[in-house]
């Protein structure tokens, strides 16, 4: 099997496997993520699954990785408070986003789907009484 290139959303160049304290330093964590190798003049990356070479989704600059933790800050509640089990949370973003189950990661998600995934998943925790928080 031919080994796919992964290319920066925003600039185009392809991404380069590193360890983790490539762009974290001393604060890293043990592991890998991809990062566009024209970091950081484009601060695009991704984490990598452990002990793989599989990305956790799309690389994705400062301002939609905060976007991504933001969403699943608010996401993750559905779960956490008992609304879903945690399966049924990820089968509700599919069923709500029409989208497969594999398609329903946060990790790939747009600016645009978070956005839509933070409304929405505000909506069914202001229907079950649980006040909105950004901690789960």
């Amino acid at each position: 099997m031919k080994k796919q290139t992964i290319r920066c959303p925003y600039c185009g160049s392809p991404a380069v496997l590193r360890d983790a304290s490539y762009v974290y330093g001393n604060n890293a964590f043990e592991g890998k993520i991809y990062v566009c190798s024209h970091y950081p003049a484009c601060d695009s990356y991704v984490g990598v699954h452990q002990g793989t070479s599989l990305p956790k989704g799309s690389l994705a600059n400062r301002t939609l990785r905060k976007k991504r933790i933001q969403a699943h800050q608010i996401f993750d509640q559905l779960w956490r408070k008992g609304i879903f089990s945690r399966e049924e949370a990820y089968r509700w973003i599919g069923d709500k986003f029409c989208l497969q189950t594999r398609q329903a990661h946060i990790g790939n998600f747009s600016d645009y789907m978070c956005d839509q995934l933070i409304q929405e998943a505000s909506k069914v925790l202001q229907n079950n009484h649980i006040p909105l928080g950004m901690a789960g």
